[in-house]
C-alpha cells in the first residue's frame, strides 16, 4: 500500500515545477522570439550628418509604426517590431491582442526558420497560458481563444 502512495506522491512532487509558472514560460518565449527576430533584422544603414551646405529638404520624413488596423499605404512593422508589440499587449494583459498579433506575426511568409521556430514556440506558450485562464473563467482569455479560433478557421 505505502508503494502506491510514494509513487503518487513522487509523480506529483515531480510534475508540480512543471506545471507552474506558465507565464513565466509564456513571457520568456515571447522574448526570446523578440530576440531572434531582432536579431535576424538588418541594422539600418548609419545616416551621415547634414552639413550647412546642404538642404534640408533631403532630410528623409521619419515614418511612424501603424497601428495594428493600419491602413495598406502603411508600411507594415517588421517582425521585430510586431513581436515587441504582442509582447507589450501579453504582459499588459491584452490577451486577444497578443493572440491576434501573434498569428498575423505567424503567417508572414518573410520570417526565416528560426524566426519562424522561435514564434511558433511562443504562440504554443502563450496559448497554454490563455487556455489555462480560459478553464479558470477569465473572460479575456476566453475572449482570446474565441478569437485565436476564429483566426484558425479563417486561415486560407
Amino acid at each position: 500500500m505505502k508503494n502506491p502512495c510514494l509513487a503518487l506522491l513522487v509523480c506529483g512532487l515531480s510534475v508540480a515545477p512543471v506545471s507552474c509558472g506558465h507565464k513565466a514560460t509564456a513571457s520568456s518565449e515571447l522574448e526570446k522570439a523578440a530576440s531572434a527576430l531582432a536579431a535576424a533584422e538588418p541594422e539600418p544603414a548609419p545616416q551621415p550628418a547634414p552639413s550647412a551646405s546642404e538642404p534640408s529638404a533631403q532630410e528623409p520624413a521619419p515614418i511612424a509604426a501603424p497601428a495594428l488596423g493600419g491602413s495598406a499605404a502603411d508600411p507594415a512593422p517588421s517582425p521585430a517590431r510586431q513581436m515587441q508589440q504582442a509582447l507589450a499587449s501579453y504582459k499588459g494583459g491584452e490577451l486577444e491582442d497578443a493572440v491576434t498579433r501573434l498569428q498575423k506575426l505567424r503567417m508572414q511568409p518573410t520570417l526565416t526558420a528560426q524566426q519562424r521556430m522561435a514564434v511558433q514556440d511562443s504562440v504554443a506558450a502563450v496559448m497554454s497560458e490563455v487556455y489555462s485562464l480560459a478553464e479558470k473563467g477569465d473572460q479575456r482569455a476566453v475572449q482570446a481563444v474565441k478569437q485565436y479560433e476564429e483566426m484558425q478557421t479563417s486561415r486560407h
